[in-house]
């Protein structure tokens, strides 16, 4: 069992009267494995970057780092302005700690110096220095700490402040000293470990490439396309099932008119795995100038289900609307059944308009000797090409000249490839940035039958083998074994137990992510994984890498999660190249739980503005509706002002404007800072020499144009100092457990099934996310505490209290939890010991001091009593109850019990906690209207009978 711990645990805190010996060990353990948690990150809470010119003062990062060439040059100005102070002796004895402290700034792991990892925690204004470095500049330079101060605040106050601690060096250095001696400087330059791979995608131990999140749509019906114009608004276009689409402006809000509305037309249900619907748009590529927009959708036509492909040309009156009288059918393709309907338009860079379309559906494509795909006479089990340009009157649409079976007896002209079972989102790659690499080429996915998943390249002319073939392995035996067949292999495959649906993706071609550029982004429709692939230019191979969420700290930059909803429906590009994926939590057309995600690499950004975009304004007629996140909680710190050590009472902290630099009066010894006239030559930097790192590529941003969300205050934060600190006491949080993973097994779930919107396989009822939205809990300083002392009483006279835990979760971070995934022992998961025997919070007790059946209370890790696993009391025993239809009517249910309003928020996956494997299991499938007093009056399963387990316990959060 791998744990990890969230916080430094201070030194101080470990020297308890009574602590046990096997605590203490497992403490130093914890802290051990804390070292490889932490993350590149600068105090502006963004990654890294590769400075587009060579940084001239704090030369140690002018490779990577936090600092671009302006802030370096502000930087040596302040160096210049304090070193003001000082005479050539001085000087030369000091200049150097001032440079090397000034220019921490740069490290790129400078939110680790600053402790400003946590947004919601107070800053340093000093970046933590080593021990020996501390003792060292306390010897040599300590007065000249009140000069790094000055601009902080009121500077006579920090003079006479740090009067009082430059006489006794434990205090100096407690206030200045970083415990961990890894990340402290100048440890920090030379510790390999941290620079080992410094600036490129973090892997975990399995491999697994870690990103982060960004929510930039939400509440969408089944989410199944994105695109944009490429006309310089930087608007995208999203698509739903039941055949809204919607734009969306540069700045994330979204216009109240659809740009089209087909629902009346449109062909889909509300049952969850409807694959027919509207399916896909594609802009023609000359939009500003052509003005027309191109549609894949499924329609009932003289009692026959259809495939209707059509044109719609843009409104003369509104720019973000489409004439719904102007709709030109294309092309109308019979479907036999009602699945494998294909279901991708895109324009290829040689204009011309391609279509893929499924194999008719049912399952190992039954129609005739050979089946649709094999059969060149029929369109289905095809891509198609066609010329949507050069037309007249009496024809919808020509034939490319260079079509690859023009001419062919019994071939359809529009045919470019066949033997294609059902390809789900393809994407023409841009090419490499700066050489051009790869364009053109045509990724797409193909969903398989019984075995397997694949990525094609398309080709012309290209057979990709299905039905004798599903991915490398024969399917049909017979047809397999044909020398005729001379089929395309894949460039990958991957079995049932990683995914049973693959959704295509992109190459990564942007610019605010250089490390993921060339890199095939996919995922799985089923089994909710990223993955990626990447070509091996020198043997053409591709190499495979699975994606995670970031864990830890890792994704703690603000507006980043690391948790999404499992059904990948689609992926898309926005007009700079950056890559998002549409996914949803029920995979029904009428269900409003599709969230649109940015993919972020928390390793390393392009450098302050190379990304820049401006994006061209957009006419709006109707109304804007802001976009605000759902999933996570949105910080803006600034540095706090931090009183330092005094024999007074520590006040709370104000952050104050900077003042004008006067004269400091300093009464101490004479010490080197007495002033001098003359220029002072700069002493060079002290570290290690310039570390090794790639080149980042050149690339666009999102718009600087943004409609910022709400913040939501969690809790005050009140830093507090100590004696032994003089700096603020450290924050003590339970640690956090890194459940074990498995693969998906390939055996037959007993859940509910369905299918998704696409392909043709079952899916579960209820979607958890795939490492559940986090929410920060307060900034409060609290105790580390282990699982082996019970719960005690919340009750609303007392303040809670802390419940014991060195295991425990409060808030599960597991990367890549995949369903049917189990931890590998109940003692390595998220393990809570009941209370004491009927103290629960906020029930009445019934008769003979008995709390009455139907009782809840939350268990949650940190004891916050808005928030944790739900537990209800029955014949006489605690249990929990499973997230399978549990909803915000059953969460509310729950809080109303509690004394509370509502439900803020449900917890699937055990995110707020699993419980021990001796507690049993006692409702399933509960389905509430919201007005019933207690989960037992809701529509569920009997007592005791479920079919999950503690890894989907369910948990709200109360308000």
């Amino acid at each position: 069992m791998t744990l990890y711990s969230n916080d430094l645990v201070h030194q101080k805190n470990l020297q308890c009267t009574g602590f046990p010996a096997y605590l203490l060990l497992i403490l130093m353990l914890l802290l051990q494995v804390w070292r490889g948690s932490c993350h590149p990150q600068c105090l502006d809470y963004k990654p890294p970057f590769g400075p587009q010119q060579p940084l001239v003062f704090c030369t140690d990062y002018t490779k990577f780092g936090c600092c671009d060439l302006q802030k370096d040059e502000e930087i040596s100005r302040k160096y210049d302005l304090i070193m003001e102070n000082f005479d050539t002796w001085g000087s030369a004895k000091c200049g150097k700690y001032i440079l090397n402290i000034l220019c921490q700034e740069c490290s790129p792991y400078a939110a680790h110096l600053y402790d400003a990892e946590d947004a919601n925690t107070p800053m340093r204004f000093l970046p933590g220095l080593c021990g020996d470095y501390c003792s060292d500049y306390w010897r040599d330079c300590r007065y000249t700490l009140s000069l790094l101060l000055e601009d902080k605040g009121n500077p006579q106050q920090f003079a006479n402040l740090t009067a009082a601690i430059e006489e006794d060096r434990r205090r100096f250095c407690d206030f200045l000293e970083l415990k961990d001696k890894q990340y402290c400087y100048p440890n920090v330059l030379t510790d390999a470990e941290l620079n080992a791979n410094l600036g490129l995608v973090r892997e975990d131990s399995t491999g697994c490439l870690e990103v982060c999140l960004q929510e930039v749509a939400n509440g969408l019906r089944n989410p199944v396309a994105m695109i944009h114009a490429d006309d310089g608004s930087h608007r995208f276009f999203v698509a739903e099932q039941l055949g809204y689409v919607w734009v969306y402006l540069a700045n994330g809000s979204r216009i109240d008119r659809p740009f089209l509305n087909l629902t009346k037309a449109v062909l889909t249900s509300r049952w969850t795995g409807d694959e027919r619907g509207f399916l896909c748009i594609a802009l023609h590529p000359r939009f500003t100038t052509v003005r027309k927009a191109y549609v894949y959708y499924s329609v009932s036509a003289k009692k026959e289900e259809r495939i209707r492909i059509s044109e719609f040309t843009l409104s003369d009156h509104d720019d973000n609307q489409l004439d719904h009288s102007s709709e030109r059918m294309i092309l109308e393709v019979v479907e036999p059944a009602s699945n494998h309907n294909g279901g991708q338009l895109l324009f290829g860079h040689d204009g011309y308009l391609y279509i893929f379309i499924g194999d008719g559906g049912r399952a190992g494509d039954p129609f005739g000797k050979f089946g649709n795909s094999q059969n060149k006479s029929a369109l289905l089990g095809k891509v198609l090409r066609i010329d949507v340009d050069n037309i007249d009157e009496s024809t919808p649409y020509t034939i490319p000249s260079d079509n690859p079976f023009v001419g062919e007896q019994g071939a359809r002209p529009e045919i470019y490839a066949y033997g294609v079972r059902n390809m789900w989102r393809c994407s023409i790659d841009r090419g490499d940035p700066a050489t051009g690499a790869g364009r053109g080429r045509m990724f797409c996915g193909d969903v398989g039958q019984n075995k397997y998943e694949e990525i094609d390249l398309i080709v012309k002319g290209g057979n990709y083998g299905w039905r004798a073939k599903e991915g490398f392995s024969c399917y049909d035996r017979k047809l397999c074994q044909n020398s005729s067949l001379d089929d395309v292999l894949p460039i990958f495959d991957y079995p049932h137990k990683l995914g049973k649906s693959v959704t295509g993706g992109y190459v990564y071609r942007g610019c605010e992510m250089p490390n993921l550029n060339g890199l095939y982004i996919f995922g799985d429709f089923m089994s909710g994984r990223l993955m990626s692939l990447k070509e091996n230019e020198a043997t053409g191979e591709w190499q495979y890498n699975e994606i995670c969420m970031g864990r830890d700290q890792t994704c703690k930059f603000p507006k980043l999660i690391n948790s999404y909803y499992r059904y990948i429906i689609s992926f898309a590009e926005d007009e700079a190249g950056e890559l998002y994926f549409l996914s949803t939590g029920v995979p029904s057309a009428t269900a409003r739980s599709g969230v649109i995600y940015k993919i972020v690499d928390p390793s390393r950004r392009a450098p302050p503005g190379k990304c820049s975009i401006k994006p061209l304004p957009v006419k709006i007629k109707g109304k804007l509706i802001h976009f605000y996140p759902r999933e996570e909680f949105v910080v803006n710190k600034k540095p706090t002002t931090t009183p330092l050590p005094t024999t007074t009472t520590p006040k709370s902290t104000t952050t104050k404007k900077q003042t004008i630099r006067r004269p400091i009066i300093i009464r101490k010894p004479p010490m080197p800072t007495r002033q001098t006239k003359g220029k002072i030559a700069r002493p060079q930097p002290t570290g290690a020499a310039e570390r090794k790192t790639t080149q980042s590529a050149p690339i666009k941003t999102t718009s600087t144009t943004t409609v910022k969300p709400t913040s939501v205050q969690r809790g005050a934060t009140i830093p507090v100092t100590t004696p032994s600190t003089g700096y603020r006491a450290t924050i003590m949080t339970p640690v956090r457990s890194r459940i074990s993973q498995t693969s998906i097994s390939s055996t037959t779930s007993t859940k509910r099934h369905w299918r998704p919107p696409t392909p043709t396989h079952p899916a579960s009822a209820t979607s958890p996310p795939l490492n559940p939205p986090q929410f920060p809990s307060p900034t409060t300083f609290q105790s580390l505490t282990t699982t082996w002392a019970p719960y005690t009483s919340q009750t609303a006279n007392k303040p809670p209290k802390t419940p014991v835990s060195s295991t425990t979760l409060p808030k599960v971070r597991n990367e890549k939890l995949w369903p049917g995934a189990k931890s590998q022992s109940a003692g390595e998961t998220n393990q809570v010991n009941k209370r004491l025997k009927g103290r629960g919070r906020g029930n009445k007790r019934g008769k003979g001091g008995r709390l009455p059946s139907g009782s809840v209370r939350l268990v949650s890790a940190d004891s916050m009593p808005d928030r944790g696993r739900v537990e209800i009391f029955i014949r006489g025993e605690w249990g929990t109850v499973c997230d399978d239809l549990f909803t915000r009517k059953a969460g509310t249910v729950v809080c109303r019990q509690l004394g509370y309003t509502t439900a803020l928020t449900v917890m699937k996956r055990a995110a707020l906690g699993e419980a021990s494997s001796r507690v049993r299991i006692l409702l399933d499938d509960v389905e509430c209207e919201g007005e019933e007093r207690s989960l037992l009056e809701c529509k569920r399963s009997k007592v005791g009978k479920h079919n999950c387990s503690h890894e989907e316990d369910v948990g709200v959060i109360c308000g």
